[in-house]
């Protein structure tokens, strides 16, 4: 006997692709990513804008974590279309680059491309841009464990739906720490008593309704922004920094409970800061995913 679950019989890439459309993460449907255009192992993804992605209303620039759950969903989609058959995918690690900021009011676009397919891992490369694939705004490099666990997105019924998904809405933190940025907000992180980032379970955070499992970009999403509240409250400067570029290991499954983090600035220039972040559930030895990565700190 074995553990590893048998591979589904093959799917024609159109079925496929059907299949991705159908049947793509809670929160990706809710967000409304697309899939627009697929070719084998590769998909060419877009996100209509709205204003719950801003990252900083001051500037109107989109949030990186929509930036990351963008990439991250695309890669997953670029994976299952090198795939012969329909096997249960995850996200083992996500390098993100932020090249440029976002244009506000624009969609954004991804083009992402698995490019290499071993018996139990697959590597993709995916850039996101808005006007041309020439002008990226990030460009991302992902490695997906194949056969992760036993559920199938693609031909399994979701433990999680909505009837009617959950409009995009931020709620209101006025004078708080995340006054300035909705799609946090969306998220449902907060601040607690000890001044650390918690992200109390939602549905729409869920990536894999199987399971159910919380999007490994949502988890990056928030890792960033943890990040991104310790090292503007530490250094207390007017302004939030600007992250320059991180990478997410994702070392076990998100479960549908409450999420915290615990952040370390690790050296801290005039310009730039480096950092690492853990996000845990019940226990803070054992983190779901870990990140470090890089701000700029802004005047």
């Amino acid at each position: 006997m074995t553990d590893t679950p048998s591979p589904d019989p093959a799917l024609a890439i159109e079925q496929k692709a059907k299949l991705i459309k159908q049947r793509r993460s809670v929160h990706g449907g809710i967000i409304g990513l697309q899939l627009d255009r697929h070719a084998p192992g590769e998909a060419w993804s877009s996100l209509p804008y709205h204003p719950v992605f801003v990252g900083d209303t001051s500037t109107g620039v989109i949030h990186g974590g929509v930036v990351t759950v963008m990439l991250d969903e695309s890669c997953g989609m670029a994976v299952q279309l090198a795939l012969q058959s329909s096997q249960a995918i995850a996200t083992l690690d996500l390098r993100i680059d932020y090249l440029r900021p976002a244009t506000p009011g624009q969609a954004i676009r991804a083009h992402a491309h698995c490019y290499h397919v071993t018996r139990s891992i697959a590597f993709v490369r995916a850039t996101a841009y808005q006007d041309s694939e020439s002008d990226p705004i990030a460009s991302a490099t992902a490695l997906f464990m194949i056969g992760a666990n036993r559920t199938d997105m693609l031909r399994q019924e979701p433990k999680v739906k909505f009837d009617t998904p959950p409009p995009l809405v931020a709620p209101d933190d006025t004078g708080g720490p995340l006054a300035i940025s909705p799609y946090a907000r969306f998220l449902g992180i907060r601040v607690d008593d000890q001044a650390n980032a918690v992200m109390p379970y939602d549905p729409k955070q869920i990536g894999n309704p199987i399971l159910p499992a919380l999007h490994g970009g949502v988890i990056g999403a928030f890792l960033e922004t943890s990040a991104i509240l310790k090292v503007h409250r530490e250094i207390g400067q007017a302004t939030a920094p600007k992250p320059i570029g991180l990478t997410v290991n994702y070392l076990r499954s998100g479960r549908p409970v409450d999420t915290s983090a615990k952040v370390s600035i690790v050296k801290q220039g005039r310009r730039v800061v480096a950092f690492e972040v853990q996000a845990y559930q019940t226990d803070p030895d054992k983190p779901i995913a870990s990140c470090y990565g890089h701000f700029k700190l802004r005047p």
